[in-house]
Order: C-alpha cells, then structure tokens, then sequence
C-alpha cells in the first residue's frame, strides 16, 4: 500500500478529453443479462450535463457500443466540470491466486466533485458508476440523488468511476490475462483505498478521509448491489449505503427477466407476445427449413443464424426496463409495441402482401383454426410491420463497416481488445466470472408460456465466456451471493426498488419473498410504486426547456432518503461524540 498521497497525486482531465471521445470505438458487447433500449440524445440546446440522456444496455452488442460513444461524445461536449484522477493500487489481493501474477503499480482512478453544496462538517455524498463510463453518470450529482442529499446536508457530491470502466484502465489492453484484475473485490478496495487516502482538490486544507468525515455511497443497478457490498465490508469506512435497484442475488439462467413484464404490462400484450414466441418456436425448432427461411425472409435475414436470430425478434417486452417518469428518457419503444400486436387489424401496409405466408406458417404452428384466426393473423403482421421497423435501425452498423447480419450476430462482437473503449467486454467478462445473469429462454419452468425464444439457450446466452475469456466453468456466484443475496441486511443500509423494474427479481423485493420485511430508519426498505430502474437517481431538471418534476412517488421517496440520511449522520456523529448537523450551522 502507498502513502497517503497529497495533491500532486491529481491528475487534471480536460473534460473534451479526445481519449473519452474515443470510448466506444470498439465492437464490443455484453451477454444477455442486461437488455434495454437507449434513450435518444438531446439537443444540444441543454445546458452542461442536462444534454445526456441515463444510459443503459442495448441488448444488440454493436448497436450498444455505437450509442455509448455517441452519448459519451455529446456529454463531454456539453459539461464544463473538470475531471480527476487519483491513484489507486492495481492489486489488493497479494496473496490470491485469482490475480497471478500479481502487479506492484498503481493506475488512475477517475473521479469528479460538485462542491457546491459543501460546508464544513458535512459529509460526502458519493454517487458509484458501476459497470459504465462515469461521464454518463455526472446528471446524478447535477440534479440527481447525489445533488439532492448534497444540497440536504450540506455534503460534498462526488462521482467515482469504476476499474476498467471510462479511462480507469489498470491494464494496457484487454486481453484475457488482462482482465484478471477485473472483480468485484479488487473495486470495492480501490474505493475504500480511495475513501481512506482523498484530499480533494480544492479542499486539500481539510481531511476528508473516511475516519474523519462520514461517507455515504449511492448507486443503482449493479452499482447498487456494489454500495451494499461496500456497507456490509468496510462499515468503518461507510458511513451509510443505498442501493437503488440493486442486485444482490446473483442468477445463473436468467430468464426471470422477463417475469416483470408478465406481472405488469397489460396481459393482452403478454399473452400476444407469449403466442408469437411460440409460433416462431413451432417454426425455428422444427423440421420444415423452407419454412425457417420464410420467416427469415420477412426480416430481410436469411443469413442469420437461427439463435441470434430468435434473438434478435424478442425485444419488444425488453424495452420495458426503458420507461421512465422524465418524458426526455422515456422510451415509446413498449407501448408501441404492444399496441401493434394487440390490434386486431393488420396497421402495416408493407406487409399486406404477406398473408399467404403468414397463414401457412399459422397452420404450420397450430394456430390457424378457430374463431380467432383473424386475429391471429392481424397479430402476426403487425409483429412483422414493427419488428421489422426496429431492425432497420439495427441495421445501422457503420461504425464497424458492417451491414445486415453481421451486425446482427453476438459472434464476433466483442472481439476488440484495445483500450480505450465502451463498457460491454468488461461488463461480459464480470457477468462471466461472477455475475451470471445469462438471460434464456430455456430457462422458462414447464407449463408457464415463454416470452424469450427456446432457441436462446444458456449455451447461447454464455458463448462469449468460452469463446472470448476462455471461461468454461460457470460465475462464482457464491463471492457475490454469500454477503445476503435475497436476504442482504445491515444496519444504515437502504434498499429502495422499482415496483415493476425487470431486475427486481435479483433483489430483496423480488416477488413473493421478504413481504413482512419492515422498513425502519436504520434499514429501509423502499418499493416505488409503478417505479422501474432505480428511479429514485434521477432528479427534477432545473432549466425551462426541460422543466420535469419528479412525480409525486419518486418525491415520496427522494424525501424519504433525506429524512433517514440526515438521522444517520445523526446517528454517526452521536457514536464518535461528535456534533449533530444542526451545530454546524446545517439547513434541516
């Protein structure tokens, strides 16, 4: 371990960085764990860090990596906040064999600060990146949760990024024996190591180091299960932790992905979904390949092979994880979808001239009989007429000099090694050693109606593991797991969920378990109602273009994690024989 470091240890970051910019130039991919459509860019009239949109997993790998430069590009352009680097260790675990050879060097850690809301005795609030470059995360402490406790408690906001994410790179590239470095364990002690050793620029005369100054850590999604985990293992050094839409459980076969959308989208779109799947089953898995390249033939991807291409036709009820309260990150992409498939007439005029096909391959799948036969067929079309609409964009694989299939496949994708780039073969490589979550098909228990293809098999789902880390046994779960999975608790520790978000299912609200666990103020336990992917982060944009306030549920709870923040400072500052908030001149 080195010393303490002083200021020299910064690193000034220019924020239009041409390194940053360069990000995503790779053809890289995660597994299927994760599937989202991105929201789109806004105009560049918005002022600094309002000009992005929250980011989130594009289930095709090469249309992901395309729309992370893009937005990573836009937000650099559009914020003024410098960025800093801070030097962590690129090893913690000397005597783990998991990271032979070992390696003696530090790298740069990239992290902003907003001091804006700072007084002296107040805390830090920090916001962590998780599994994606933090230049997408800075809205969360400019209007988000982070500027809201901040601003609450006279705190200092800071945003941490997270090893092999953004330019936090302690490797020169990302070859397999590269990614050793890259687990769960060697990120919590970089910001541990952080937390201990900061003095951040600006405010080098005062000690904000974790023993002297309480520090609590947000983060959503895998970095919500990562603030929990920072909690529950270095309690010294956290004073409190909220996990919004964490992930604690770790699932293999993942294909209660979807259970979501088959509890809270509207049951005509479900049941139409589950009907669709199964009639492109009936066809895929079956003998009559004139008929597979019928099918094939609608989308224009005769080429493809048959799992990327089941696939690719099974993301309408995905782009549920999409929707959102702020009408500038909302997706369309669900409520589209399901009302074309649930029309009973045919809306698109490009496929009228399908029928004959469409009801040979009805009857091919048992479908074509009854009263409900037109129906059926109106169903079908209009799954083709917006499928095929969503492939078009797909399609659109210039950045990589591909077109069609090629763009289409998961094979091939995140072949990339070199650094620096997009978050999808680190993301890959963590869901392969320890954090699973392979979204199937397969999976789906007998006699429930699947809503992902069969032919997306855990094979299918895990490819990348053995073909591109050279990974055969399955994720230690268990690393991850064995601190609580459904049941993690500890004390100062918040989980606040979505009601209907997909990957609720992985967490301490998942569906039939934990529903006599009590919320108290040492250890909240929070559902947003109607709420989807951590909602709680996102704030009410202060500019008039984009004047959205947060409905009054995520109200509801923002001001509930005010509330049980300040009492636990209270109660920190009360076990050290410190002052309360209120002594250092603190609005309440």
């Amino acid at each position: 371990m080195q010393p303490p470091p002083s200021a020299a240890n910064h690193n000034f970051i220019p924020s239009n960085e041409s390194l940053i910019i360069q990000l995503t130039q790779s053809a890289s991919g995660p597994p299927d764990d994760a599937v989202m459509r991105l929201p789109t860019i806004l105009t560049a009239a918005i002022p600094a860090c309002l000009a992005i949109t929250p980011f989130s997993l594009h289930p095709n790998p090469r249309i992901h990596a395309q729309r992370e430069a893009t937005l990573t590009a836009a937000a650099l352009n559009a914020t003024h906040r410098p960025s800093y680097n801070f030097s962590v260790p690129i090893d913690h675990f000397h005597n783990d064999t998991r990271y032979e050879p070992h390696a003696d060097g530090t790298f740069p850690l990239r992290y902003w600060i907003d001091d804006t809301h700072y007084r002296p005795g107040g805390p830090v609030i920090m916001i962590g990146s998780g599994e994606l470059t933090s230049v997408l995360r800075l809205p969360y402490i400019e209007q988000g949760i982070g500027k809201i406790l901040a601003e609450a408690t006279g705190g200092l906001a800071v945003l941490l990024e997270h090893r092999y994410y953004g330019s936090s790179y302690p490797v020169p590239d990302l070859s397999p024996p590269n990614m050793r470095f890259l687990s769960t364990e060697q990120a919590l002690a970089d910001t541990a190591y952080f937390v201990r050793h900061i003095r951040y620029p600006g405010l080098e005369h005062l000690n904000l180091t974790s023993p002297t100054t309480p520090y609590i850590v947000y983060g959503g999604s895998y970095a919500g299960a990562f603030a929990a985990l920072l909690r529950k293992i270095y309690p010294d050094d956290f004073a409190g932790a909220i996990s919004g839409s964490g992930v604690p459980q770790v699932i293999d076969d993942w294909w209660a992905y979807l259970e979501a959308a088959r509890h809270f989208v509207h049951p005509s779109c479900v049941n139409a979904s589950a009907a669709v799947t199964d009639i492109l089953d009936a066809v895929l898995l079956g003998d009559d390949r004139d008929a597979v390249r019928t099918v094939k033939r609608w989308f224009q991807l005769e080429d493809l092979p048959d799992d990327d291409f089941a696939y690719t036709l099974h993301w309408g009820l995905m782009s549920l994880q999409a929707t959102h309260w702020d009408p500038d990150i909302d997706e369309a992409d669900l409520a589209q979808y399901c009302a074309a498939i649930t029309s009973s007439v045919p809306w698109y005029a490009s496929t009228r001239t399908l029928g004959p096909e469409v009801r040979r391959i009805l009857r091919l799948a048992g479908r074509h009989d009854g009263d409900q036969r037109d129906e059926m067929e109106a169903m079908l079309l209009n799954f083709i007429g917006a499928t095929r609409k969503t492939i078009s964009e797909l399609q659109k694989c210039e950045q990589d000099n591909l077109l069609g299939e090629q763009c289409l496949s998961k094979r091939g994708a995140i072949d990339d090694e070199s650094i620096p780039q997009g978050m999808l073969r680190a993301w890959a490589y963590q869901t392969c050693t320890q954090w699973a979550y392979f979204v199937t098909g397969t999976g789906t228990p007998d006699g429930m109606a699947p809503l992902m293809s069969r032919l997306v098999t855990y094979e299918y789902a895990t490819m990348w593991c053995p073909d591109v880390f050279k990974i055969p046994a399955q994720p230690d779960m268990d690393s991850i797991n064995k601190y609580g999975g459904f049941n993690f608790s500890h004390s100062r520790l918040a989980f606040v969920d979505g009601e209907h978000d997909p990957w609720r299912q992985a967490g301490v609200h998942a569906l039939g378990r934990n529903e006599d666990r009590e919320s108290t103020t040492d250890e909240p336990f929070l559902l947003v109602e109607g709420g989807v992917h951590h909602w709680d982060q996102f704030g009410s944009k202060p500019d008039a273009r984009s004047s959205w306030v947060a409905p009054e549920n995520v109200q509801r709870v923002q001001q509930e994690e005010v509330r049980f923040v300040k009492a636990w400072l209270d109660e920190w500052r009360e076990e050290r024989g410190m002052a309360r908030e209120e002594d250092f001149g603190l609005e309440l």
